[in-house]
């Protein structure tokens, strides 16, 4: 089903979207970080034997950023913005994405946030930005790289860590561009950004 376009631009389907072009095109089977489940009602914060990586402050807010990790962004936003016209757009495109995050579900946020620090932290290249009101990190030409998409956005099980054709993830004929990611660990945190420096490569 093709987008249409209104006056604001492209407009999604209704119903479950296809998670990016290339999927549609290429009929892709997504595969998953994890093999475990997560119920929809307890929240990570209180559930037992929880692997989700901590900051590196012990203060954390909403589990996800910690107050160094959020006095980094503002400061790197204040920077962005003192370069000119060019750098205050890249720091309202930071600040987009901090803002999307944060109307998440407390689930989806500890994990967008978790997903945000990684992908900036290994490609520092890569421009913060919404897409289709997802955070996303763009390229020097402004071409999506990679995007978060939440759990709740579509209601699906699980929130999905995409690439779009900018990503240098070619292998063969065939290759994923959509991971699952239901819960973030020491191993989620090692294949995005695995996934990522490949994606840049």
């Amino acid at each position: 089903m093709a987008a249409q376009f209104g006056d604001q631009g492209p407009v999604l389907p209704a119903g479950p979207p296809t998670r990016s072009g290339i999927e549609k095109r290429h009929g892709v089977v997504r595969p998953s970080l994890s093999v475990e489940g997560r119920p929809d009602t307890e929240p990570l914060s209180v559930k037992k034997g929880n692997t989700r990586m901590p900051a590196k402050d012990a203060t954390t807010e909403s589990g996800g950023f910690s107050a160094d990790e959020r006095a980094a962004m503002k400061q790197r936003a204040a920077e962005l913005r003192a370069e000119g016209k060019k750098g205050a757009k890249k720091a309202d495109g930071l600040q987009a994405v901090l803002d999307s995050i944060a109307e998440m579900a407390p689930e989806d946020r500890a994990l967008a946030e978790r997903v945000h620090v990684t992908v900036t932290a290994t490609a520092p290249g890569l421009s913060p930005k919404t897409w289709y009101g997802m955070p996303a990190y763009a390229n020097a030409d402004g071409k999506i790289v990679v995007f978060f998409q939440n759990a709740g956005k579509f209601s699906y099980r699980y929130s999905t860590l995409g690439f779009q054709d900018a990503a240098n993830l070619d292998d063969g004929d065939v290759w994923p561009v959509s991971y699952a990611l239901m819960e973030w660990s020491p191993m989620a945190e090692k294949k995005v950004a695995e996934l990522v420096k490949a994606a840049i490569s």
